[in-house]
């Protein structure tokens, strides 16, 4: 991202939706104090809770899988297209109907997050049970480049975000950032849908729980 210029802002979120304030630059972020607290699974936090008993007990919240892509902008008139970016993601839900909002929690500092934080437009896969493969692909640690992880993948591109949506997804969504919210070690990114799809109706969905992926039932 660098020598770009930001394109993104912040706008109004809806009164169903209230959140602190908006996130501190890059920068700012990365020179946390409690970053190397956070980083260590024995670290115990004020009120006695530990990293590992925390990770414990939230594994046990079972979650949906989808895959957050969005297509780095064009750089310069006339210049190639920016390259795709996918993220794995348990940490997504729906958070008003009106208007049609959903927030996704992503790593601070990662890919996504510096990507997101200027290209406004982005968009969700939600994972089939068939598609552990690409959930496992994209969540690896010192991946290989995006370009590619989605090299034998089926997807088309959004018309509204330009980002790749999966083929054989339960359900795809095109979203534009309203706002962006620091929560810890994570930056809550809520987005307003604005295209929805069901590319297939057939199989379950994907599932993450007590730290697998599994089917439903």
């Amino acid at each position: 991202m660098c020598g770009r210029r930001s394109r993104y802002y912040v706008r109004g979120v809806s009164q169903a939706v209230k959140f602190p304030a908006a996130v501190p630059p890059p920068a700012e972020r990365r020179a946390d104090p409690t970053a190397e607290r956070r980083a260590d699974p024995t670290a115990v936090h004020p009120g006695g809770v530990s990293n590992d008993e925390f990770r414990a007990a939230m594994s046990r919240l079972a979650a949906g899988v989808v895959l957050v892509t969005a297509q780095e902008e064009q750089l310069g008139e006339g210049g190639p297209a920016g390259e795709d970016v996918g993220m794995t993601a348990t940490a997504f839900m729906s958070v008003s109907l009106d208007p049609p909002l959903v927030l996704v929690s992503i790593r601070e500092g990662s890919r996504m997050d510096d990507l997101l934080a200027e290209q406004p437009r982005w968009a969700v896969s939600v994972l089939a049970e068939s598609q552990r493969h690409i959930a496992g692909r994209f969540a690896m640690k010192g991946r290989i480049s995006d370009r590619l992880l989605f090299e034998d993948i089926p997807y088309v591109r959004g018309e509204f975000s330009g980002a790749p949506l999966v083929g054989g997804a339960l359900a795809t969504l095109e979203c534009e950032t309203e706002s962006r919210v620091a929560a810890g070690d994570h930056t809550l990114v809520v987005g307003r849908v604005m295209a929805a799809s069901l590319p297939s109706a057939e199989g379950g969905p994907l599932m993450y729980f007590r730290g697998r992926y599994r089917q439903l039932g």
